[in-house]
């Protein structure tokens, strides 16, 4: 019987080495490359998305919170101007004892915003009527015209943050003006 030869095809020699092996700090580089870029395709895209959604801005002090103790906290300097001084006295007052809400002064001795000017004014009318007017600006500046009282916008909140931020920038706003 006659032998007959297979000839299968030969493959060729690689004529380079065979590559070697990314290393660890090469494969973290590479992913790293790779999920950066997917990351910006997902921010464009959710830019895209949410660009006709209106938003209101978020105050800071209304979004973080930290621990407080007021009653260690000094009193600041106060500011030169009566009303002035006034008005951040009625932010202390409330910073350390308390903000309510519904009545001048709740059972467990804090105030609500025209509670606490009344107090610190000590019996001066035309002072306490300055400092509400002062604040009552103040609030409508923020808030718009709508505001009717300084007690109905103390009302409208469940915290003390905004009414405080509020006395905060009545009082900025009073020693502006030289009162």
């Amino acid at each position: 019987m006659p032998t007959t030869t297979s000839s299968a095809p030969t493959r060729p020699r690689p004529t380079t080495a065979p590559p070697t092996a990314l290393s660890l700090d090469e494969r973290l580089a590479f992913i790293n490359a790779a999920m950066t870029v997917r990351l910006d395709e997902a921010a464009v895209a959710y830019e895209v998305n949410t660009a006709h959604i209106e938003t209101e801005p978020v105050h800071l002090g209304d979004a973080l919170t930290v621990p407080l103790t007021p009653t260690l906290q000094p009193p600041p300097a106060p500011y030169p101007t009566p009303v002035a001084a006034l008005l951040q006295r009625a932010h202390h007052r409330l910073l350390t004892g308390g903000w309510c809400t519904g009545a001048l002064v709740d059972q467990d001795g804090a105030h609500c915003m025209l509670g606490a000017i009344r107090i610190e004014a000590r019996s001066d009318g035309g002072l306490e009527a300055g400092a509400a007017a002062v604040l009552l600006d103040a609030i409508r500046r923020e808030f718009g015209d709508g505001i009717d009282s300084v007690p109905s916008f103390n009302d409208g909140f469940v915290s003390g943050r905004i009414p405080m931020r509020m006395l905060d920038r009545a009082a900025h706003l009073a020693d502006a003006r030289c009162l």
